[in-house]
């Protein structure tokens, strides 16, 4: 399978059918009347894999204030949309309408909205040219309109979660755990651009200090090989850029003091070995007793084996703002009967895997929050043997099991929203208390899909 990191982008002027108001119920009346409109529309493909894709959105009003608003366009080759957040999208057709939801309705003068979805494509995904915002094609340049009233349909269902707070809401240094153990990679080493699998390895196992700057999508051989990270390293995606296709990383004892971001790590699947993944151990990150370990605005998806898997101790790790997909395993923790490990998982959006979400094995002190589960067969965060978890303000959707805790452990819960779920919602036991070692801020679990859908794995600004 392939992957593409395709980035189309439509920009374009639209004029703008008239100045809208937004009634009680969700209708919107457009008002005839001389007003200047017009608006660009920045079109995205996220990410892509074998018969899907993410959209990303963005609408800039260069005209008057709107107050509610409808955005069109016609999918060319038969591509649909299976969900959408921030807008309302209609499932099973081409024709495209997405419609404001009640808390981004109002765009002001040079004002933005975005809003993105998940769609089926079958190889062949054109961007769209022909957007239309309320009723009315793009022309090409801000000009005065009028227009008889339209009205747009109220959304078919309520919302099922508020708004993320303005701003990027990510931290760009180590926080949780790998940030209070002084976690800080390869800064104050050489900083290096890579674009071929030599230069990574060479860098990346060197005894020195490095900043490793990935700038192209980078093919492994042989398949699935994991390439060995020394102490001391950070790699990092430039941009949206940086890719590990048919391979991942290693990390093995006595390796400290690591960053590993916004990176596609991907496609390392055997066919032979489906569905248990027992035979090759392809997996996207590994760490075998290593600590001071940040994994932070990565995608990892379709890996034979694990996605992440932190094995033997490994300790002062945090995961954060990750998307982990499309994979059996999708975190495993353990492999050990010590318990001294220290992990925080934040921020991070799991959907469309089986098991080990994570699954989370004799770790002392396990910090849980602000993770977005959608879509998981098997089970979601497992609380096992002698660890003690804290999980707080998280959204489990169609998730089989959701939390529960061997006998042995101790599972804390609070805050966190399930919907659409079935089986266990198991707690039990004090656990401890996260903010006596680090401080951070709990955002509310209705805003966790806007939020981890928005920012969650590589980022365009980051490593640039």
């Amino acid at each position: 399978m392939t992957t593409k990191k395709a980035r189309g982008t439509w920009r374009s002027a639209l004029v703008l059918g008239a100045t809208a108001g937004l009634a009680a119920v969700g209708a919107v009346t457009a008002v005839s009347a001389q007003a200047a409109a017009g608006c660009r529309v920045d079109y995205q493909v996220a990410s892509s894999w074998a018969g899907g894709f993410n959209g990303d959105v963005t609408i800039t009003n260069l005209g008057d204030a709107v107050n509610g608003w409808k955005l069109t366009w016609t999918f060319t080759a038969g591509q649909q949309v299976t969900q959408a957040w921030n807008a309302t999208i209609p499932a099973g057709t081409s024709n495209i309408t997405a419609t404001n939801v009640s808390y981004n309705a109002a765009i002001p003068t040079n004002g933005t909205v975005n809003f993105g979805f998940s769609g089926t494509q079958n190889g062949n995904n054109p961007v769209p040219t022909n957007f239309a915002l309320n009723g009315t094609a793009c022309t090409g340049g801000v000009t005065p309109t009028t227009g008889a009233p339209t009205t747009a349909p109220p959304p078919t269902t309520a919302p099922p979660t508020t708004p993320p707070p303005s701003g990027v809401p990510y931290a760009n240094s180590p926080d949780g755990f790998a940030g209070a153990a002084g976690t800080t990679g390869g800064a104050g080493g050489t900083t290096v651009t890579v674009t071929n699998q030599a230069d990574l390895e060479r860098y990346a196992s060197a005894s020195a200090a490095y900043v490793i700057r990935v700038d192209a999508a980078i093919t492994v051989s042989p398949y699935g090989k994991e390439i060995p990270v020394k102490s001391n390293k950070t790699i990092v995606g430039v941009g949206r850029n940086g890719q590990i296709v048919n391979g991942g990383f290693f990390l093995g004892e006595g390796t400290s003091n690591v960053i590993i971001r916004n990176l596609t790590i991907r496609d390392t699947r055997v066919a032979s070995d489906d569905p248990d993944d027992k035979d090759f151990d392809y997996d996207g990150i590994q760490m075998d007793t290593a600590n001071k370990i940040w994994i932070d605005h990565n995608q990892i998806v379709r890996m034979n084996d694990g996605l992440i898997d932190s094995r033997k101790d490994t300790t002062s790790l945090t995961v954060s703002w990750n998307v982990l997909a499309e994979g059996n395993k999708s975190f495993g923790i353990g492999w050990t009967t010590n318990v001294t490990a220290r992990i925080t998982i934040h921020h991070n959006w799991i959907h469309h895997t089986n098991s080990r979400n994570p699954s989370t094995d004799n770790v002392a002190y396990a910090h849980l929050y602000n993770n977005y589960l959608q879509s998981v067969t098997g089970y979601g965060n497992y609380s096992r043997g002698y660890t003690k978890m804290v999980l707080e303000n998280s959204y489990f959707e169609s998730v089989k099991d959701p939390f529960y805790k061997d006998d042995t452990a101790e599972l804390r819960q609070s805050g966190s929203i399930v919907t659409g779920s079935s089986g266990k919602q198991q707690t039990g036991g004090s656990a401890f208390n996260p903010s006596s070692f680090y401080s951070y801020t709990l955002h509310p679990a209705s805003q966790v899909p806007s939020l981890v859908k928005t920012y969650a794995g590589p980022q365009a600004a980051i490593g640039s």
